[in-house]
């Protein structure tokens, strides 16, 4: 009897969920996801997940982890054997990682005609991740406390900033591996070497995730913080009553490194044809209409409109991402001459030195790509509706 009851509840709320059918049998018992914090803690769980629950009758379990980065790592260390059946908020500074680790299925979903190709492009064009929403990585600052804000690279190494800017570890976190990207973009490689010895006396701390280091700075611990060009938004929303907001959002020499936040099936999961309806849910519109209330990113879905307080998001002149490949290739490089760099308190002629010997003995990684900026997309200069 339980079985017609499921369907009976189906049968009134399948348009919630567009023309996807019901998975049957065991299938339809239980999800595991795997997420960020941010994703529970800023509401787009619970403003989505019941809706998929009373669709298809079943109990979803959402799992934190801390950062994207720390998602992943704990997918790799299950691998083999699975605890999750999906997983949220890979992005495209990780994409590769996770691609190359074996821990995503390929799944194409019949509804990924509403996703721009620029996304998917810049994403996963293989389909181990699919977009679910993007943004601009930015520097904040609040209005009521800071006067002349820096707005460039070279401004932030102004002496003035010293210990005053609070960033995310690359090796734990998208958004600071992100930022870690930004700069490459910006500097060149090995350029961006340089760029970040002069930085290290700006840094107030480096935290393992994006929700501690917001905590740190929303206390008041350092006046700048990486985060997101739609925090202003964020900031009329909750607090402004819709006007003028006090967060401000820097976009350095007037750039942005767009994050593109994917949805993937986890490979050898339990649940894969219920993985399937979830990740065709998140492109519905449905769950991309709760996408910037709740995750303050823009919906990937390009069906769905923004809001009002979107006017405030923070908006660039032009794209800084390095393209995939040459992240897929110096990935691994990149992070390890970071960790080098902050952490072991090598000098960047010396790891430059390192790498050069390794690349000629031929036991390094690929030398040095060129990093080309991005031609200008308009992803986030879209016409509110």
């Amino acid at each position: 009897m339980r079985k017609l009851a499921v369907l009976a509840i189906l049968a009134l709320l399948i348009g919630m969920v567009g023309s996807v059918s019901p998975v049957k049998g065991s299938e339809s018992k239980e999800l595991t996801i795997y997420t960020y914090d941010s994703f529970v803690s800023y509401g787009l769980a619970n403003a989505t997940i019941p809706e998929f629950e009373k669709a298809y009758g079943v109990k979803v379990n959402v799992i934190t982890a801390g950062d994207a980065g720390e998602v992943l790592n704990k997918l790799i260390l299950e691998k083999g054997n699975p605890q999750a059946d999906v997983v949220i908020g890979i992005d495209n500074s990780l994409a590769a990682k996770a691609i190359d680790a074996g821990v995503l299925e390929v799944y194409r979903p019949p509804n990924i005609n509403v996703v721009p190709k620029e996304l998917i492009d810049a994403l996963d064009p293989t389909y181990h991740l699919v977009p679910y929403d993007y943004g601009a990585i930015a520097i904040v600052y609040k209005k009521n406390q800071v006067q002349n804000p820096p707005k460039t690279f070279e401004d932030l190494l102004n002496p003035r900033w010293k210990k005053s800017l609070i960033l995310e570890d690359p090796r734990t976190s998208s958004t600071g591996m992100a930022f870690l990207l930004w700069t490459i973009a910006a500097y060149g490689d090995p350029g961006w070497l340089y760029y970040w010895e002069k930085l290290k006396p700006q840094i107030y701390q480096i935290t393992k995730g994006w929700d501690a280091g917001w905590e740190m700075w929303d206390k008041g611990e350092a006046p700048l913080f990486l985060s997101y060009a739609t925090d202003p938004a964020y900031d009329a929303y909750y607090y402004t009553n819709g006007t003028e907001p006090n967060i401000g959002a820097i976009l350095l020499n007037n750039t942005a490194y767009i994050q593109v936040e994917g949805v993937g099936i986890v490979k050898g999961c339990k649940h894969p044809d219920l993985a399937k309806k979830f990740v065709e849910f998140v492109l519905s519109k449905e769950f991309q209409k709760e996408v910037p209330l709740h995750n303050w990113m823009f919906p990937a879905s390009k069906e769905v409109g923004l809001p009002e307080v979107y006017k405030y998001a923070a908006k660039p002149g032009k794209i800084l991402d390095p393209k995939p490949g040459d992240i897929k290739a110096n990935y691994n490089r990149w992070l390890q001459e970071w960790t080098e760099l902050m952490v072991e308190g090598k000098s960047p002629k010396e790891i430059i030195k390192e790498h050069e010997t390794k690349t000629s003995s031929g036991k390094g990684v690929c030398g040095p790509a060129a990093i080309v900026a991005l031609a200008v997309i308009p992803l986030l200069l879209r016409r509110r509706r």
